[in-house]
């Protein structure tokens, strides 16, 4: 149960009702009137809902293919002749969650989310730990990004039957990233043109033979989103 709580969709279900239930007691307070509370948080859930929903496409990615996905996925290909090997679009077990490119490689171990971000608003950090699109907080879609990772980790180490960690990272498209490379509540933020450089730059960790076994595994463990194609 506590697994299925930390999902993602779960949380945004758990955070909408808070965030009804904060602003419904607040302005119940302010108006000394109980029914002006609950229509409140009525329609601050409702705003949030229809928030999130422009957030996420309901085009499925297997007829999208989205555009910051394409270009992370071109700069992937030309990792295969140093040794690295890469799936895109693998489902966590259980969960809705996806992530868009795992990189199996000399260096380690990565998932890979391509945002396309609105490149009008500012990409800025608060506090090294706070990170915001224009005025809209990304601390849920960093939570999302380093679950998914820890989640990868744990099924690809219980079949390799040894402890391999996977770096979660968002890759953004659009506003430029004031920074080169960030490490953002424990996910690495940079902008999308540095994703080769980002997986490249570290010390070899994995040989051939590992990469080989991690991918084989990684392939079973981590199914396709959308199918074979």
């Amino acid at each position: 149960m506590s697994g299925l709580l930390q999902q993602p969709r779960f949380r945004r279900l758990r955070n909408r009702l808070l965030l009804a239930l904060a602003v419904g007691l607040v302005v119940g307070i302010l108006a000394a009137s109980w029914q002006a509370g609950v229509t409140a948080g009525v329609l601050a859930a409702i705003a949030d809902a229809v928030y999130q929903a422009r957030r996420t496409s309901s085009v499925p990615a297997w007829r999208r293919s989205s555009v910051a996905e394409r270009r992370t996925e071109a700069q992937l290909r030309k990792l295969e002749r140093n040794g690295y090997r890469t799936l895109h679009a693998r489902a966590i077990p259980g969960s809705e969650a996806q992530i868009d490119h795992l990189v199996i490689g000399p260096t380690g171990v990565y998932a890979v989310d391509s945002e396309k971000w609105d490149k009008r608003l500012p990409v800025r950090v608060q506090m090294g730990k706070n990170l915001f699109h224009g005025p809209f907080t990304m601390k849920e879609r960093l939570t999302e990004a380093r679950w998914e990772a820890t989640q990868a980790s744990e099924l690809i180490s219980k079949a390799y039957g040894r402890r391999v960690t996977v770096v979660p990272s968002l890759a953004i498209y659009g506003p430029p990233v004031p920074w080169k490379i960030m490490t953002i509540r424990g996910v690495d933020v940079y902008e999308g043109h540095r994703a080769r450089r980002w997986i490249t730059k570290r010390d070899r960790a994995l040989t051939k033979e590992e990469i080989d076994r991690l991918y084989e595994i990684a392939s079973q463990v981590l199914p396709p989103r959308y199918g074979d194609g």
